[in-house]
Parts: structure tokens; C-alpha cells; sequence
């Protein structure tokens, strides 16, 4: 069979071969965007049910007392024709103004009222404990890997164990973070134990991406800066570490998804189900390092498994789910801000 002739001298003759590739590119992008529709459905579902509990329609338009109270148990019950809905505290007062509402029939929902406070400070303190630990610990490593330690097949046989390590699922981490930190060194389930356990799940990453981000500075900034004079590590600190700063900025960028999201880990090391005082609320300044707080994946998961699901249940779930996505963007968007203003400052 002959080949159509194209239209004009430049258009590309239309063979089989090209028919397959075009094929084969449809099929790519089909695929691309069929991913990009689920995501968008998942995130979509997420956004509209998240933001009828976080917002509402009068002012402040803003639900306070979700964002800024503690998770309590709802109460509905019939009270003169009318269908009442109250959290536990306020339930509490109600029934001691009117004490014949302890004969009416009533249900009870947990986790049903109140709001997400006290899991909001928790994540904070994790993510921010661990990537601190994290980015210590990871950029120091390599530093020594790729600024001081000779190329053999030791240092060979590390670098293939850290990645390795970055494909260890979370759970075996969570279960070395409670043997170790909690059972070992007897620190209990604290924050201290899950910023530890969290950090080192995230360090391969951490540590992996600065070691790339130190070899892309160019030799010529070392070698200049030694024959000038300087030390190895005035070299380091003055003319390697902030051009590679975007990059191990980078990194932590992926640390901080990783982290903020993960349940197994601090279900093992961190969270309590319910924690009634906040972070800060301890009697010696030591104590704050050794309790264990609420977190925000961990509540999605208790209110989403472990109790009756209901109508009340979905709007905590949907609401939790939505404050825990714009707090992770909101931290990653601050990276972002300072990795692109530390490369428009330090370009070569």
C-alpha cells in the first residue's frame, strides 16, 4: 500500500510508525488526565464538604468554634418542639437549667462537636520539630558525604542504604520509633519520641536531595575560595551551602508532605485520641517535651474508623480533612516563598 502524499513540501508523510506514536502519545495523555480527574474529584469532594464545617453564612462567616475548641461529644434531643444540638459543655449547662432534659430521650455522638484546636497545635509541633531534626541531622550528612568523605565502597554501600531506607513503608518506622524511643529510652509516647521517629522516616529524602543540591554548585566556587585562603568549611559555609540552599529547601518541602500526613508513625509515638490540656499547659518547662498531643491525621482516622459513623460524624471528618490540607499547603507555600527568593539571590 503506497503512502498518502501530504498536502504540502513540509507537512511529514503519515506512516504507520507515526500512526502507532500518536497513538501512543493519546493513550500518555489520556492517562495523565484521567489521574488528574480523579485527583481533582478527591480534593473537589474534600474543598465542598470541608468548607460547609469551616465556613458558614453569617458573620464572622468563619466556624470559631471549630477551629478554636477542643473535640467534645454532640448531644440531640427534643426540647419543647424543637431539635437541639449541643456540645457536652453547653449540654451540661443546659441540663442544669432545665433538669427535666435528663428524662428526655436523647443521643450522643463522639467527636461530634466542639472543634479541632488542640490537633491543629500537634500537627504544628510535629511537623516543625521533626523537620528541625530532620534538616540538622540530614544536611550534615551531606555535607560529610559529598564535601568530605572519599569515594569508596563504603561510602558507596551508605549512600545505597539511605535509599534504600526511603522506601521503607511508615509503619516499620512508626514500630522502631515505640521500640526504641519509647519503650528504650523510656521517653513514653511524647513529642520528643515522635519528632525523632518522623525525622528519621523523612531523613533519607532530606539527605538524598542536599546531596544532589551541593553537587550542582560548580567546583570553580571551592577551588577559588581555597586558593584564596579559606578553610574547607569557611568554603562550605561562605561559597557551597547557600547556593544549595533552594535545593535542600526542596527537600524539605517533600519532608513536610510526608510528615504532616502520616498516621502510623505518631499513632505509635505521639498522638492521644484525646488530650484535654494543650502543649503549653504543663507544670515544668520539660514536661512539654515528654506528653503526647492530639494530631490532625490521627483524628481523621479515629473519627473515620473507630466510631459510629453518621451525618454528624462526616461533617468533622470533611472538616478535619480540609483544615489539615490548607495547613500543609500553607507551610509548603512558605518554603516555596523563601526557596525562590534564596535562588533569585544567590544565582550563578
Amino acid at each position: 500500500m503506497s503512502t498518502p502524499t501530504p498536502s504540502h513540501v513540509f507537512q511529514a508523510n503519515l506512516t504507520p510508525a507515526r500512526r502507532r506514536e500518536s497513538l501512543i502519545f493519546g493513550l500518555f495523555g489520556g492517562a495523565t488526565y484521567l489521574v488528574l480527574l480523579c485527583g481533582a474529584l478527591v480534593f473537589g469532594t474534600i474543598i465542598f464538604k470541608g468548607a460547609g464545617t469551616v465556613f458558614q453564612a453569617k458573620a464572622p462567616f468563619i466556624n470559631t468554634s471549630f477551629l478554636l475548641d477542643a473535640p467534645e461529644s454532640l448531644h440531640v434531643f427534643q426540647f419543647e418542639g424543637k431539635k437541639m444540638e449541643l456540645g457536652d459543655r453547653a449540654f451540661r449547662l443546659f441540663q442544669a437549667e432545665h433538669p427535666e432534659v435528663a428524662k428526655l430521650k436523647q443521643e450522643s455522638y463522639i467527636y461530634s462537636a466542639g472543634g479541632i484546636f488542640p490537633c491543629i497545635v500537634g500537627t504544628l509541633l510535629l511537623v516543625v520539630g521533626s523537620m528541625t531534626i530532620a534538616l540538622t541531622l540530614g544536611v550534615s550528612a551531606a555535607i560529610y558525604l559529598n564535601e568530605y568523605a572519599r569515594d569508596g565502597m563504603f561510602i558507596r554501600f551508605i549512600r545505597l542504604a539511605i535509599l534504600n531506607l526511603a522506601g521503607v513503608p511508615s509503619i516499620v518506622f512508626g514500630l522502631f520509633g515505640f521500640g526504641m524511643f519509647v519503650i528504650f529510652f523510656g521517653w513514653n509516647v511524647s513529642l520528643i519520641a515522635g519528632w525523632f521517629t518522623l525525622a528519621f522516616m523523612v531523613l533519607p529524602v532530606v539527605i538524598t536531595a542536599s546531596e544532589e543540591s551541593l553537587k550542582a554548585v560548580p567546583k570553580g566556587f571551592r577551588e577559588g575560595s581555597l586558593a584564596l585562603g579559606a578553610t574547607k568549611w569557611q568554603t562550605i559555609r561562605k561559597n557551597v551551602l547557600p547556593y544549595a540552599l533552594p535545593g535542600i529547601l526542596t527537600s524539605s518541602i517533600l519532608g513536610i508532605a510526608r510528615v504532616a500526613g502520616e498516621t502510623a508513625p505518631i499513632m505509635f509515638t505521639a498522638a492521644y485520641v484525646v488530650r484535654d490540656k494543650l502543649p503549653w499547659q504543663v507544670d515544668k518547662f520539660s514536661d512539654f517535651f515528654f506528653q503526647g498531643v492530639m494530631a490532625l491525621p490521627y483524628h481523621i482516622y479515629v473519627v473515620s474508623s473507630k466510631i459510629p459513623q453518621n451525618e454528624y460524624t462526616e461533617r468533622v471528618q470533611y472538616g478535619t480533612a480540609f483544615v489539615f490540607l490548607v495547613l500543609v499547603a500553607m507551610i509548603a507555600t512558605t518554603s516555596i516563598i523563601l526557596r525562590n527568593h534564596l535562588r533569585n539571590r544567590y544565582k550563578w
